[in-house]
């Protein structure tokens, strides 16, 4: 089995679907007024995460969770660029870690407090590349 998408209940997923595409390079694939769907796109375009606002359910307190609890891991090739970028455009730096390895983590929360992380493994761990 492929995994074809990953949801996150957010408080206001328009504005949430916009910052991602604006900053983390997403792409849109379908959108849905119904709870503010928004299924996006990897620059892969193999795997999506799903934002919406559902009331059925509550929106977690992302700010309260530790980023080891939950996070969306993102490849960078440039880390210092991308998390200079998405600190200017809103995001707050929580961790810069490496390893003996070559790994530079960095951990990110972006403006709704959604813990994001930036990934430079020195042997990628994906196929293909």
């Amino acid at each position: 089995m492929k995994i074809e998408h990953v949801a996150f209940n957010v408080a206001n997923a328009n504005e949430t679907a916009a910052w991602y595409v604006e900053n983390l390079g997403m792409t849109v694939v379908r959108r849905a007024e119904e709870n503010q769907t928004h299924f996006l796109a990897d620059d892969s375009g193999t795997v999506l995460v799903e934002l919406y606002s559902n009331p059925a359910a509550p929106v977690p307190d992302y700010g309260a969770m530790h980023p080891l609890m939950l996070h969306l891991a993102l490849v960078s090739n440039d880390i210092d660029a991308d998390k200079d970028r998405l600190i200017a455009a809103g995001a707050t730096l929580f961790s810069d870690q490496s390893s003996g390895d070559g790994t530079r983590l960095v951990m990110l929360r972006d403006p709704w407090n959604f813990a994001i992380q930036l990934c430079k493994r020195g042997k990628s761990m994906l196929r293909g590349q």
